[in-house]
């Protein structure tokens, strides 16, 4: 599989069937589908075993392996393509300036577009060199989506490229969204959100059950804020009428069986909720954060999602194991996209 992967550098990776193999490709997840826990936990040790992905690092070649080698880093398994290789970088130029012709780019502007590592990497994807992105160790998010959004484009049906983060609890998964991407998305786009959001849970073994957040629960409570996130729930239903989902709702309605129980005795997914749809990217933000830093969650991501190709985001604070974890699962997302 490949991923341009973040920091200055880009990555990406290439799955090739194992010598031996009957067509299995070596960055299959076994069909006993593990959970994002137990997946979380093999990558960090085993990123190997579990993808066995070729990475290629869109960087200088000369000048990052001497990087390398002075950090005592072996990078001899990476393939490393230089954003200024004459043929990818001309290539690379003449695809984009075709595809953004109808912004008026031209051929030698795209040539110095397609050298940022950014835009670089995503032609990779774009163009089937790579199967995935990774970016964002030091760079902004927009740095890392922008490029996606000219060229990879939305799913079809998806007017809103978003995010999740799966935190993992001790004794459960939970699937957290937006809290990367939107700041204040419309009720359109926030059923947008919790579609796509139940798309990646299940595509991780996390079974959807969707909470639409809010300060009110049920008809307690009143408000514009609360009219945008009731707009939202009936657009889920309407448009994924097979999802399980409640809006709007508490945290502690969608979470807590015995608070469900007082406010919403009859839910299907209060109490039980696994999916938390946040109403605006502060609340989203800064509850994905209280809960990694005082439940002492794992919180994996951000995961993008609503790209017909797998691009995603690392913190520039991302460490070793953010970037193996966020490798590993845009890795599956490929895979998946593939299938």
């Amino acid at each position: 599989m490949s991923h341009p992967i973040g920091g200055s550098a880009s990555s990406t990776t290439r799955t090739t069937p194992p010598t031996g193999s009957s067509g299995t490709h070596r960055g299959d997840v076994p069909a006993e589908e593990p959970t994002v826990g137990r997946l979380v936990a093999d990558a960090s040790t085993h990123l190997s075993t579990l993808v066995r992905s070729e990475i290629a690092l869109a960087k200088a070649e000369l000048r990052f392996s001497a990087k390398a080698a002075g950090i005592g880093v072996d990078v001899s398994a990476a393939t490393l393509l230089s954003p200024l290789d004459e043929k990818l970088r001309e290539r690379f130029a003449q695809e984009y300036a075709e595809l953004r012709a109808h912004r008026g780019v031209e051929l030698g502007e795209a040539r110095d577009i397609v050298t940022d590592v950014s835009y670089f990497a995503t032609m990779m994807v774009l163009l089937g060199l790579a199967d995935g992105m990774v970016s964002g160790a030091a760079h902004t998010t927009a740095h890392t989506i922008r490029p996606a959004l000219e060229v990879v484009k939305t799913l079809p049906g998806v007017s809103v490229v978003s995010s999740v983060f799966f935190m993992c609890l001790e004794n459960q998964v939970l699937v957290y969204g937006d809290c990367a991407v939107n700041p204040d998305p419309t009720a359109e786009q926030l059923a947008d959100i919790a579609i796509s959001s139940a798309a990646t849970a299940s595509l991780f073994g996390v079974e959807p059950r969707v909470a639409m957040l809010s300060y009110s629960t049920g008809a307690s409570g009143s408000g514009s804020d609360v009219d945008k996130v009731s707009a939202a729930t009936a657009l889920v239903r309407e448009r994924a009428p097979e999802l399980l989902v409640e809006g709007p709702i508490q945290y502690d309605a969608a979470i807590d069986a015995a608070v469900a129980k007082a406010k919403l005795p009859d839910s299907e997914v209060a109490g039980r909720a696994t999916v938390f749809i946040f109403p605006d990217l502060n609340t989203g933000n800064n509850t994905y954060k209280a809960v990694q830093r005082s439940a002492g969650a794992v919180a994996v991501g951000p995961v993008l999602q609503g790209l017909r190709r797998p691009v995603n985001d690392l913190s520039r604070g991302a460490t070793v194991r953010d970037i193996v974890n966020t490798v590993a699962i845009t890795a599956i997302q490929a895979q998946r996209m593939t299938r």
